[in-house]
């Protein structure tokens, strides 16, 4: 009997998860990725097939969400609430990047599946699921459009932060950490402008008080 034989199917996919990146880049976000991981973990290959039916999304997704667990597990809220929200950000991007960094040959391959236009729709609630995920673990509390802007704003920073870590020869990931600190500079700028063009609730034109001010002009 293999050693996982007694493992529920989400106990299985939680032990095929960091497994799976290290075949994916050998031998692509297929089957023979899957066999090989069940094979690294004690797995019979047909019950982590059965774990795993969705096929190379399914696999990219799993790896994905193991890496927001990790995100969240090296990153708890009280060492978080030490930091400025820039700096949380940049932790929790920088967390993401070291867990992949190993596995450039698989992203590689993942984003090249992801970007497919029969994959569009899923990459977008990959790509939104992190983002969400990093924003929530920061403490952010926004609502409406400020909720969404931000996510997309992350978004971009991680996406490309991500293009740029596929291409980094440096020594320490040295450029793409230069990269991300560049791109959270940006992104915090527009913030403020942003709120500081946001208008005062104050200054807004309101009837009721242009009315109450002819009636009882302001001494």
């Amino acid at each position: 009997m293999d050693v996982a034989d007694d493992l529920t199917l989400d106990e299985l996919r939680a032990a095929l998860a960091p497994a799976l990146p290290a075949e994916a880049a050998f031998d692509g976000w297929r089957d023979a990725a899957l066999v090989a991981a069940a094979a690294a973990v004690g797995a019979d290959a047909d019950r982590a097939r059965l774990a795993i039916p969705g096929g190379p999304v399914d696999m990219i997704d799993l790896w994905f969400a193991h890496v927001d667990r990790l995100m969240a597990e090296q990153l708890p809220p009280d060492r978080l609430r030490a930091m400025r929200m820039r700096d949380r950000i940049a932790a929790l991007v920088t967390v993401r990047l070291e867990a992949v960094a190993p596995y450039r040959e698989a992203l590689r391959r993942a984003l090249s599946i992801l970007a497919m236009p029969q994959h569009a729709a899923a990459g977008a609630r990959l790509g939104w699921r992190a983002a969400d995920h990093m924003w929530r673990l920061a403490g952010d509390t926004a609502t409406g459009f400020p909720h969404y802007s931000k996510r997309l704003s992350l978004l971009g920073v991680y996406g490309s932060t991500l293009l740029a870590l596929l291409g980094d020869e440096s020594e320490a990931l040295a450029d793409t950490h230069a990269f991300l600190a560049r791109r959270i500079d940006d992104v915090m700028r527009i913030e403020i402008l942003k709120a500081q063009l946001r208008p005062d609730r104050d200054r807004r034109f309101s009837v009721t008080r242009f009315l109450g001010r002819m009636r009882y002009p302001v001494a």
